[in-house]
């Protein structure tokens, strides 16, 4: 059921010009009555815009808009969708320890590798001073002239 600007108003606690002007700068989409010329707003249309504030829910608590007692086959499916987000929840958990296991495991494989690495520079720089250098062969110019 649409609202009327006033109705809009005292729903998201705001000035009716405020609304007018949300509504000609197309903020908000409403449409004008043929018979009244009042503007209505749908109220999905309003709290998109609008918000519904924590008074305004509690105000329709008080006044019973949602004091409906739950039927036993809701109570069934909350039940059902406790099971689940708990079960979500445990799911959720273990796949965060074995990620975090995972990552330990990689950090360590890191550590033994760059160990393994500073090994093997160690004995390649152990290996290069143990052994001179020597000279290249010098070749001789007399080579090409042929004997």
């Amino acid at each position: 059921m649409p609202y009327t600007i006033t109705q809009a108003a005292k729903a998201v606690q705001k000035d009716k010009t405020t609304l007018l002007r949300a509504i000609r700068t197309g903020k908000i989409s409403a449409r004008c009555d043929a018979v009244t010329g009042n503007w209505l707003i749908e109220p999905a249309e309003l709290h998109r815009v609008y918000p519904v504030t924590a008074d305004l829910v509690a105000d329709a608590v008080l006044r019973g808009g949602n004091t409906q007692p739950r039927s036993d086959s809701t109570e069934v499916e909350i039940r059902e969708l406790r099971a689940r987000l708990t079960d979500k929840d445990a799911q959720i958990a273990d796949l965060q320890r074995r990620l975090d296991t995972e990552a330990a495991e990689r950090r360590q494989a890191i550590e033994r590798l760059l160990a393994a690495q500073e090994k093997i520079t160690a004995l390649t720089d152990q290996r290069a001073a143990a052994v001179p250098p020597t000279a290249p062969a010098k070749r001789s110019w007399m080579f090409w002239q042929g004997r």
